[in-house]
């Protein structure tokens, strides 16, 4: 198992589904975790198990789609701890955004909540991690940035949009020490996951835990590759939208109509 002894770790989206069960295990394999959300009293719960491994580990409340507050609390938290080492980047929300109802409000907030506020805590510990010589980074986008859902472009271009910009800080960083990466979490029953309950889960082959993601990730990150794939099935659209284009459209929108 790898360990993260004294690492001192900011994981948003913490207080629920993937982003909680990431900051436990962080703090289990020996890391100081600091736990952002919006929802205090689940924050509150969190910290008193964060605690349990390290006593140093804390949680803040507050909405990441508010720049200039984010700033300045992971400003507060370098300074506190001297350091950032590990950022994971998990704070997400899905909307629906169907081609017949005007959306923009819809597709402004998830670009805030799903990319900017990435992009702005990406920045912020930057230069730290770049003048450490170390550091890793962790975006979560989605399967749905590779292949798109019905009414659900919105949110696909969010993930999409966070997938390219996290390649693109990648290529420029890592040979100076710090590690991009972009997680593919599959499907995981969580809120988001599970959503209104209508809808019947995916095939088992792209059907995950929280604990599988969490251990997939913690194992990998700090590794070569840029992508971390927890199911490597979803890779199979790619293949065929490029290989068999008008196969694969006209797979997609018979499973469309019949929905």
């Amino acid at each position: 198992m790898k360990r993260y002894d004294g690492q001192v770790a900011v994981v948003t989206g913490a207080s629920s589904g993937i982003g909680r069960r990431v900051a436990r295990d962080l703090g289990f394999r020996g890391a100081i975790v600091v736990g952002v959300a919006r929802r205090a009293e689940l924050l509150e719960q969190l910290r008193e198990q964060l605690r349990t491994t390290s006593s140093r580990s804390d949680t803040v409340a507050f909405d990441v789609t508010d720049a200039e507050a984010f700033r300045a609390c992971l400003a507060e938290i370098e300074q506190r701890y001297c350091r950032i080492d590990v950022l994971i980047n998990n704070a997400g929300i899905y909307e629906s955004t169907p081609a017949t109802e005007p959306c923009e409000q819809a597709y402004a907030r998830l670009m805030a909540t799903n990319f900017f506020a990435a992009v702005t805590s990406t920045y912020t510990v930057l230069p730290g991690m770049l003048r450490r010589g170390t550091g890793i980074i962790v975006n979560v986008s989605s399967d749905s940035a590779r292949a798109p859902d019905a009414r659900g472009g919105g949110y696909a271009a969010s993930k999409a949009a966070l997938a390219t910009f996290s390649e693109g800080i990648d290529l420029e960083v890592r040979k100076r020490g710090v590690c991009v990466h972009v997680l593919y979490p599959a499907w995981v029953p969580t809120a988001m996951g599970l959503g209104d309950g209508t809808n019947p889960p995916p095939p088992k082959p792209v059907r995950r835990s929280e604990a599988q993601v969490s251990d997939l990730l913690l194992e990998r990150m700090g590794g070569p590759r840029l992508n971390i794939n927890a199911s490597r099935l979803p890779l199979l659209a790619l293949i065929a939208r490029t290989t068999m284009p008008g196969l694969y459209t006209r797979a997609i929108q018979r499973i469309v109509s019949n929905e």
